[in-house]
């Protein structure tokens, strides 16, 4: 999900809002990835600690062929060299809040820590095959996000799945008949598919949901649920 950070994210997604919300409907965990930013993961992450649920921290890149792709980390070592990577690489295009919205990074207090004041949205000078190297190298995950929508998708963008890529998983839009785009795509077979609420807004938050079994809401049960390995799944998307 976003935050407040994200500039289409709801000024109202603070990191106790997010936990609160997320258990009130029951959710085990979440993740968190904003675009092209990691800024606000470690407060969702230390808010999520006290109050007992999972938080796995990422960003939504938007690569050069604008693809969205959902990147996640197991530590926050490797989360800050991903951020200084996207530091790098994003474009130096100012935002305008009364245009695109806020872009500012909040305490549990919903204090304001900070302000990002490059366009969030904006696609990074790197292309899908950079991205998924760099979160190799920094052994995180990474998933090509709602692979199916009208635009900033891979399908949408570059027509097809990338022979040179190797997805942790790919996510598929509640809208979408799994089972029926397989079909149409027999190359996907071989992903493990999530679902997610994308939430931008508090009431978004758990309207989509994956199950997964794991032996526990670590980052590498998590790993071992994408890749089916030693009876861990995906049981249900929802």
């Amino acid at each position: 999900m976003h935050t407040v950070l994200s500039p289409c994210g709801s000024l109202e997604m603070s990191p106790v809002v997010i936990v609160e919300k997320a258990l009130e409907r029951g959710l085990d965990i979440i993740g968190i990835t904003d675009h092209n930013s990691t800024r606000q993961c470690a407060e969702v992450y230390r808010v999520g600690q006290q109050k007992g649920i999972a938080v796995y921290c990422g960003a939504e890149v938007t690569t050069k062929e604008e693809v969205h792709c959902l990147t996640f980390f197991e530590n926050f070592e490797k989360l800050k060299a991903f951020q200084a990577y996207l530091d790098k690489h994003l474009p130096n295009l100012p935002n305008d809040p009364e245009k695109f919205g806020h872009q500012v990074w909040v305490n549990a207090d919903e204090e304001i820590a900070g302000q990002e004041e490059r366009l969030l949205i904006s696609a990074i000078d790197q292309s899908i095959d950079e991205v998924e190297a760099k979160v190799r190298e920094l052994n995180g995950l990474f998933i090509p996000a709602h692979i199916f929508r009208p635009s900033f998708s891979v399908y949408s963008q570059l027509g097809f799945m990338p022979f040179d890529i190797k997805p942790d998983a790919i996510g598929m839009s509640a809208r979408v008949d799994v089972e029926e785009q397989i079909k149409k795509h027999p190359e996907l077979i071989q992903f493990t598919v999530l679902r997610s609420s994308d939430a931008h807004f508090p009431d978004q938050i758990g309207a989509h949901y994956t199950i997964l079994e794991m032996e526990n809401s670590s980052f590498e049960e998590f790993r071992k649920a994408l890749h089916q390995v030693d009876g861990r799944k995906v049981v249900e998307l929802r």
